[in-house]
């Protein structure tokens, strides 16, 4: 189609170029027809007169005119046809037809060529150009005022169509060799990369998330490809998460699930001697079936927090009051294991924006978990904060013989001891929950160490607006999450 509309403007071009140039050229040829035309008007010339119509010039007669143009002037003009006016621009001699006769041509005089007048005009059904030059009309013996060069309008058009055609057909065929080897290139920088992207999505789908395209650029293509490969990162990630969760689950439930089996089996075949036995293995079961109830309704917990169906009834709470309780409520524990326990809260401390359930929750995993993982006769240190907008809780403590990693403790089943002992009860999933919740709330759970090696779990929480701010966040809601550690 681009080449068509190509065609078609450059001949429109070219033919309005070759009609000008050849008006140009009737312009010009017209002065010396002229002339020819004027030398015919003297029968008879002496041989001393060199100008046509001086004297001694016996005018010839119209017969006789005639046939001298037709003999004379009209093999010069190359085809083109030769036309006399009368002053009022009538037709008294044509070399094409003598039906034109009478005929009027109005002629114009010319803006590039001086004493030349141009015309275009229809003859016979034909189109033509023509020039004319004015002469004068009583040494002319058909009286006429003017000379007329005319030429085919037709011949100008096919004449510039059959240079025009061949020349259109060879670039032509250039182009279309051109445009195919670019459609070529193009399609290959497109198919190639797509090619390559439906390749690696069927290798990720079935099961290779290692694979990664090569794929770079600035363009759409590029950015495509830049894209699959954060995904399949993603993905791969994910895959990970969930080998490794499911790991861990199977090894967490491992230890209940042998004690039980254990157990209930002695109970069941009467392998234990006295009562004293089998009330320890009784205990025994009841506290293993506590601990994989407790791990199912965390692990249930945890996946509504992250999927957002867990209800938050955020309203202004009393920070230092919550650490206050939560402190008596570890505090025999603490003492049993020679623990001082230090909190540090401002009389200027705004209450916080949070759920008091889930807030409960929060502060009870923080601070179980600094007792139980604290060194024998250590101190626990629970303060409070502004920080920006904010309100900061830091809950530290010694960090033991095991140095926990503090950017994998909220990680699920986490712990740092690598033997994974569960002496100490839980299963690794309080942190994690708890870091949860404190987003939900609109908070921030992470931690650190300080420059003297203890480890500081810091909880921000915005700042209630007013004191008596309650506002209710996400959908359904369900119970309370069970403090685990």
């Amino acid at each position: 189609m681009s080449l068509l509309l190509a065609g078609g403007l450059t001949w429109v071009l070219v033919r309005d170029l070759e009609f000008q140039t050849v008006q140009d050229q009737l312009d010009r040829s017209v002065v010396a027809t002229t002339l020819f035309v004027k030398h015919e008007e003297c029968l008879v010339r002496p041989v001393a007169v060199a100008q046509p119509g001086a004297a001694g010039c016996r005018q010839a007669t119209p017969a006789d005119f005639q046939d001298r143009l037709n003999s004379f002037v009209i093999p010069t003009l190359s085809g083109n046809r030769l036309i006399l006016l009368d002053a009022q621009r009538s037709v008294v001699y044509d070399s094409g037809a003598p039906d034109t006769l009478g005929l009027v041509i109005p002629v114009t005089a010319s803006t590039r060529v001086a004493n030349v007048a141009e015309a275009r005009t229809t003859l016979g059904g034909q189109s033509y150009f023509a020039a004319a030059v004015r002469i004068a009309p009583a040494r002319d013996p058909l009286s006429a005022s003017f000379v007329v060069v005319a030429q085919p309008q037709s011949l100008v058009a096919s004449t510039a169509a059959g240079d025009l055609a061949g020349r259109l057909l060879e670039a032509g065929g250039v182009a279309l060799v051109v445009a195919m080897l670019l459609i070529l290139l193009v399609s290959r920088s497109l198919t190639d990369p797509l090619t390559q992207l439906a390749a690696a999505a069927e290798d990720i789908a079935a099961g290779n998330y290692s694979r990664r395209v090569s794929i770079k650029g600035q363009d759409e293509i590029g950015m495509l490809g830049s894209a699959f490969n954060r995904m399949a990162e993603a993905v791969e990630r994910a895959r990970k998460v969930q080998r490794d969760f499911l790991a861990n689950v199977s090894h967490e439930l491992k230890t209940p699930l042998t004690s039980l089996i254990g157990f209930s089996q002695a109970l069941v075949d009467g392998s234990l001697l006295n009562d004293a036995e089998r009330t320890r293995a009784a205990t025994i079961v009841h506290e293993e079936s506590e601990r994989v109830l407790r791990m199912a309704q965390e692990l249930l917990d945890l996946a509504r927090v992250e999927a957002g169906s867990i209800s938050m009834h955020i309203t202004a709470v009393d920070l230092g009051g919550q650490l206050q309780q939560e402190l008596e409520m570890v505090r025999p524990r603490a003492d049993a294991r020679r623990l001082s326990l230090n909190l540090a809260v401002p009389p200027d401390i705004p209450p916080v924006a949070a759920d008091p359930e889930r807030l409960q929750q929060v502060l009870d995993n923080l601070l179980d978990n600094a007792v139980k993982y604290a060194p024998d006769g250590s101190t626990v240190h629970a303060i409070a904060k502004l920080s920006g907008g904010a309100v900061e809780t830091v809950v530290s403590n010694p960090a033991g013989a095991h140095r926990p990693d503090p950017d994998r403790m909220f990680d699920r089943f986490y712990r740092a001891d690598p033997s994974r002992s569960a002496a100490a009860g839980g299963v690794g999933l309080g942190l994690a929950i708890s870091r949860e919740l404190a987003a939900a709330m609109g908070g921030r759970l992470w931690a650190d160490f300080d420059d003297t090696g203890n480890l500081r779990v810091h909880l921000t929480l915005p700042a209630a607006r007013h004191a008596g701010e309650a506002r209710v966040a996400s959908s359904p809601p369900v119970e309370a999450v069970p403090k685990a550690s």
